[in-house]
């Protein structure tokens, strides 16, 4: 991996850390903040809204380099997540995830972009897979971690590492990413012209609707294990550890089917393997064994999207809106992110604290995000550059 994309992974690392590790904490927080664990789901909610608001940052920053908006991006995280460690009480906390989540949008539009143009000729889906990796490699190791310590000393430790972190992805930015120059400057509306057109809609409408199909059971991941795979709260990090791992592969698996295929019927097939993942969860009983297999089966489908919907968005918004394409994914993510997470608390209560409803609550929104990314792929995507591609033979 070049250096200079290996910052970007930092930046990313901290960034899907600060999301994640609340799905893993959730129940040591609720109780230390004396709030419900449907009332915590506000915790990852006040998250999921800080990253829609973010994206505000690139439009008034849009003559900036790529470069020094990262680096603008990690202060906001240190602030954030140093905010969350000494919470003294709830509306506190939901402030600091407020602001750690500011950064998130905006961070993978820009580095997502940055990704592209340090890439090597054919590999720029490969390179936004490294970087989106640092996030998964957040599930792999940061929340099992951060989960880990809630367990054994205090939630607020992750927080805390956290926000070292983006100390640390500040220095690196500034050694080894080059400068890169700013986007083409269309002005203010002119950063979102691509949203006139149908396309770049249904794949936002993908993202939110996969996510909030995701989220409904995902935001209680770690009482779901407790509760139905029979696990002790101590076995929940390396669970995540489990799911992280997913995370990396699907990633990576992703990545490299999207260069040498289409991006749109890529996210469509990892949208796919989701939902048939909470299908599975809705309608079986549950086991260790099931319960395992499925947190990593969903971990996997989960980040198979992730590079192609970002590439898909970048590449609308060519002409002075890549920043904002990259960008609008992570807001429709984490929308669908809160929104699930809203929903998947709703039919907890409306259940009896029954952790298949949510999973179930999911299935139909998740299956419309496949049906969306199908239509656009059949419609958007029927041109393979074949013609590009021949070569003429002398016999």
């Amino acid at each position: 991996m070049k250096r200079s994309i290996l910052a970007l992974a930092s930046g990313a690392f901290v960034l899907g850390a600060s999301e994640f590790v609340m799905m893993g904490i959730l129940p040591f927080a609720a109780h230390d903040m004396h709030v419900t664990i449907p009332q915590a789901g506000w915790f990852i909610t006040l998250y999921a809204t800080g990253v829609c608001l973010g994206a505000l940052i690139l439009v008034f920053g849009r003559k900036l380099s790529p470069k020094t908006l990262i680096i603008f991006f990690m202060v906001l995280v240190l602030i954030g997540n140093a905010m969350a460690a000494l919470a003294p009480n709830a509306a506190v906390l939901l402030i600091a995830r407020f602001i750690s989540g500011l950064p998130h949008g905006a961070f993978f539009g820009t580095a997502t972009l940055a990704a592209k143009m340090l890439a090597d000729p054919g590999k720029e889906a490969q390179s936004v897979a490294l970087m989106v990796t640092g996030q998964t490699f957040a599930n792999m190791v940061g929340v099992p971690a951060g989960t880990m310590l809630g367990e054994m000393i205090s939630w607020r430790y992750a927080f805390a590492i956290l926000a070292a972190w983006g100390v640390m992805t500040m220095v690196l930015v500034a050694a080894w990413v080059p400068y890169l120059a700013p986007v083409e400057d269309k002005g203010l509306a002119g950063q979102f012209k691509f949203l006139a057109k149908p396309g770049p809609w249904m794949i936002l409408a993908a993202v939110l609707l996969g996510n909030t199909g995701i989220f409904c059971w995902w935001s209680y991941v770690s009482p779901w294990l407790t509760h139905i795979g029979g696990y002790q709260s101590a076995h929940v990090p390396w669970l995540m550890m489990l799911a992280g791992f997913g995370m990396v592969v699907g990633g990576l698996v992703g990545g490299k089917i999207c260069d040498a295929w289409r991006h749109a019927g890529t996210a469509a097939l990892g949208q796919a393997i989701a939902t048939t993942g909470l299908i599975v969860i809705a309608l079986t009983p549950g086991s260790r064994l099931l319960c395992a297999v499925l947190t990593l089966w969903l971990a996997f489908g989960m980040f198979f999207i992730s590079s192609p919907q970002q590439l898909l968005m970048a590449e609308a918004g060519k002409g002075g809106g890549e920043l904002i394409g990259g960008a609008s994914v992570q807001i429709a993510f984490n929308a669908g992110n809160a929104l699930g997470s809203a929903l998947g608390g709703l039919a907890l209560n409306a259940s009896g604290m029954n952790y298949h409803i949510p999973a179930l609550t999911g299935v139909p929104i998740s299956a419309l995000a496949v049906l969306s990314l199908l239509v656009f792929t059949l419609k958007y995507e029927t041109q393979t550059d074949a013609a590009s591609r021949m070569r003429e033979i002398h016999v």
